[in-house]
């Protein structure tokens, strides 16, 4: 294999695909997080309580875990650059939506259609990327993508801010303005993805013959010792195969304690400063997302040229856990300090363990493992909002609803330490692991 070749279409992949679909990330994630920002505003414009506020940011995810898996499909059967520009429209249509809530009901449907709209997204992108990428550079390039997460709240705080202070112009509230363009955003970049993105490396021009040989080449290579279905629809080899299970279990851990900040973490920051949303505030709560930037691009990186993504992905658990816990304690200075951490640490551990299943699946069995994956973990978003809101009205303190998500962080850590991660360049047999069959060689319990 003509490994020179190889370097500079990985070099090329990286510089082409890597913004762009940070890009589509950022737009989604601000679309599904910006809700956080209008907490309070929806509290008094349109009469919603705090119980209704958490169902209705929660149930965005039930709708998008529903049509996970047959979004997923559709995209391994029409190609990329279709199915995820049709996501990006219809969902940029969603959530500008947003701006006709009139009270309770209108804004748990449009929650559930924005969910709806934008299912598939993210699986479709780790599929995607595991169709360009070879395994050796999955994890830098999954990084990359994360970091759009934080980013989108970097950039969406003080943009929210600015936005939420348009109110009154054209007799629109502030937030409506909000959903209004940040929807719209959404539409825009989806049908630039229609003119821009290649549904595969045999069909991207802008590489060489040689380093479109070599890639594909590679990319078939490590195809052929992992399990697949390329007919993408063996459901019963598919819920079989343990690695699936584990996949999914420490998504929905991740996913629980990660949306368990990214819904308050707005709020959190104006009572410690004292003031309510807008500018100031969003600027403030841009910092720890911003820190998160820098370690989900240095970790990822790291792991995967030391091969210890379990070893770092358990500590990322645990320090996220117990700086989220300290973030109720202490001098305003410590507990902003213990944002930038626990914010850091749970964004970066869903870039580490996303790496697993592109190693162990591909075809069809990876587009239908990580779709399942995806959407059963992902109602861990879903109770995330709502569980801390039940534990903090039922102790009594918002305190206990911060400390039960920090505990789902603490069991994400004992959830990653029963995998075996499979060891960089060391393959699998092609054919479906089922529970509880033996694995070959995997990283050493002490990585």
């Amino acid at each position: 294999m003509n490994e020179a070749a190889l370097s500079r279409a990985t070099a090329k992949v990286e510089r082409r695909l890597i913004p762009f679909l940070m890009l589509i990330f950022l737009v989604s994630f601000l679309d599904r997080a910006n809700v956080g920002f209008v907490k309070g505003d929806l509290q008094v414009s349109v009469g919603i309580s705090e119980s209704v506020f958490a169902l209705g940011a929660g149930l965005f995810f039930v709708s998008y875990a529903l049509f996970e898996v047959p979004s997923n499909i559709m995209m391994h059967r029409f190609g990329a650059k279709i199915w995820i520009s049709r996501i990006m429209v219809t969902w940029g249509l969603a959530s500008a939506a947003l701006m006709f809530t009139q009270g309770p009901v209108s804004f748990y449907v449009f929650r559930l259609l924005l969910g709806a709209a934008e299912a598939g997204l993210f699986p479709a992108a780790i599929y995607y990327m595991s169709c360009w990428f070879p395994d050796d550079s999955r994890g830098k390039a999954i990084g990359y993508f994360f970091v759009a997460a934080p980013l989108a709240l970097v950039v969406g705080g003080p943009v929210s801010g600015a936005l939420l202070n348009l109110h009154g112009m054209l007799s629109l509230a502030g937030w409506q303005w909000m959903f209004l363009i940040e929807g719209l955003a959404a539409c825009v970049v989806g049908v630039w993805a229609f003119f821009y993105m290649d549904d595969a490396p045999a069909k991207a021009a802008w590489l060489t013959d040689e380093e479109r040989q070599a890639l594909v080449d590679r990319l078939t290579l490590e195809a052929s010792t992992k399990a697949r279905d390329d007919a993408g629809g063996n459901w019963k080899q598919v819920l079989a195969d343990a690695n699936v299970w584990r996949g999914a279990v420490c998504h929905f851990f991740g996913q629980m304690a990660f949306y368990g900040v990214v819904f308050y973490l707005p709020a959190q920051v104006g009572a410690l400063l004292g003031k309510t949303m807008g500018f100031e505030v969003g600027l403030v709560t841009a910092i720890p997302w911003a820190i998160a930037c820098v370690v989900c691009i240095w970790l990822p990186t790291l792991a995967d040229r030391i091969h210890r993504h379990r070893a770092i992905c358990i500590t990322l658990f645990l320090i996220g856990g117990v700086s989220l816990a300290f973030t109720a304690y202490g001098a305003p200075v410590l507990r902003m300090l213990s944002m930038c951490v626990s914010c850091g640490a749970l964004l970066t551990v869903c870039s580490i363990y996303w790496t697993f299943l592109p190693r162990c699946l591909a075809g069809g069995a990876a587009a239908l493992g990580i779709g399942f994956a995806s959407s059963l973990g992902i109602v861990g978003a879903f109770i995330a909002p709502n569980l801390r809101t039940w534990v903090a009205q039922t102790m009594g303190s918002p305190v206990y609803g911060l400390f039960a998500i920090a505990l789902a962080a603490i069991v994400g850590a004992l959830v990653v330490s029963t995998m075996r991660w499979p060891v960089n360049g060391e393959r699998r047999r092609p054919a479906m692991q089922t529970m509880p069959s033996a694995q070959p060689v995997f990283e050493k319990i002490g990585d």
